[in-house]
């Protein structure tokens, strides 16, 4: 016998026994549950309801305690994941609705998605805080992500001639920002407040009938 031949046999047994598994179907299900389980009951819990707990969470979701803890070994854990999927979720929700709906129905769309995530976001402030404050999260990434995708539907309303061209991403995210942390994400005042917002953003007749479009300045 080739020992050459034996000792690669043995080397790709032991190659694959050592490789990491990947997760079960049953386990992802499990670990969306949890994450979206969670999600609602730290928006719930920003709106005045009652304190997202982690027992609380996993009997949302339908599993056991023990299940929440195998896929987040504490409530950092929960929350960073938490955190992470939303942010996606925004950032993915643009180019959707962009290439869905009319420009300012998404626009609209997209603000009130965001908002949701605002809320949530608030719900974990304290959590989140450590995070940032230990370099786990940055809050400049964020940021920059929410404005590249806010960005894609303000262009596309200044492609089609409805929103105005000249208005900065980062500028109407800060505008966002402030009638969610004031008014809070779902109060009274914040429809009223996100309408100022849009009519800002629009584009308006000229006096003569036409329609004025500012200079295109960077989105």
């Amino acid at each position: 016998m080739d020992d050459r031949n034996t000792h690669t046999g043995g080397a790709s047994a032991l190659a694959a026994a050592s490789a990491p598994r990947a997760p079960r179907a049953d386990a992802l299900r499990n670990r969306a549950k949890l994450v979206d389980a969670a999600r609602a009951a730290f928006a719930a819990a920003s709106r005045g309801g009652p304190e997202a707990t982690l027992e609380g969470i996993a009997k949302a979701a339908g599993v056991g305690i023990g299940t929440l803890y195998r896929h987040f070994p504490d409530r950092d854990a929960l929350v960073e994941a938490v955190y992470a999927a939303e942010l996606d979720a925004i950032v993915e929700a643009a180019a959707g609705l962009a290439a869905s709906e009319p420009p300012e129905e998404a626009l609209r769309a997209w603000i009130g998605r965001y908002g949701d995530f605002v809320a949530a976001k608030r719900g974990m402030a304290d959590t989140l805080r450590s995070a940032f404050h230990a370099g786990r999260l940055a809050p400049s990434t964020t940021r920059a992500r929410v404005s590249e995708a806010l960005g894609l539907l303000l262009d596309a309303g200044a492609k089609a001639g409805v929103l105005r061209a000249d208005v900065r991403a980062d500028d109407v995210t800060a505008l966002l920002l402030g009638v969610f942390l004031s008014a809070g994400p779902h109060g009274e005042q914040t429809p009223r407040l996100l309408d100022l917002v849009l009519d800002a953003l629009r584009t308006h007749p000229s006096p003569s009938g036409g329609t004025s479009r500012p200079k295109a300045g960077g989105v």
